[in-house]
């Protein structure tokens, strides 16, 4: 028994070394460009969610704040469609969500932030 439990410390130890399956909670929030017609955000935002879920992810929230205008001009537009969306990731795969996000060309923006534990 005294063996077995100590198997189980050293494990628990090793995931924590490289991060383990723990989920941690994120913030996303995406500018979507005015391109995209209203009856396409949906699309773009389920491509999103479905990376994040396809990876292990889960989805908390999703508040679309609607169309904005920007504090300075992106990509020679001055407006954007705001979304922020809650969830939870392991987070080896952020820099993977976050390439997929830089060369979305629906993306004019995007910032990831973790939230505290």
């Amino acid at each position: 028994m005294l063996l077995r439990t100590f198997h189980d410390i050293i494990a628990n130890m090793e995931l924590a070394k490289v991060g383990g399956n723990r989920l941690r909670d994120y913030e996303l929030v995406v500018i979507i460009s005015p391109e995209v017609a209203e009856e396409g955000i949906p699309a773009t935002l389920e491509k999103i969610n479905q990376f994040i879920i396809g990876r292990g992810g889960s989805i908390t929230e999703v508040n679309q704040w609607g169309r904005r205008r920007l504090a300075y001009p992106i990509k020679d537009f001055v407006e954007g469609n705001y979304v922020l969306t809650q969830f939870k990731m392991e987070p080896r795969l952020t820099a993977e969500l976050e390439a997929s996000l830089g060369i979305s060309e629906e993306v004019l923006r995007h910032l990831l932030i973790r939230l505290s534990d």
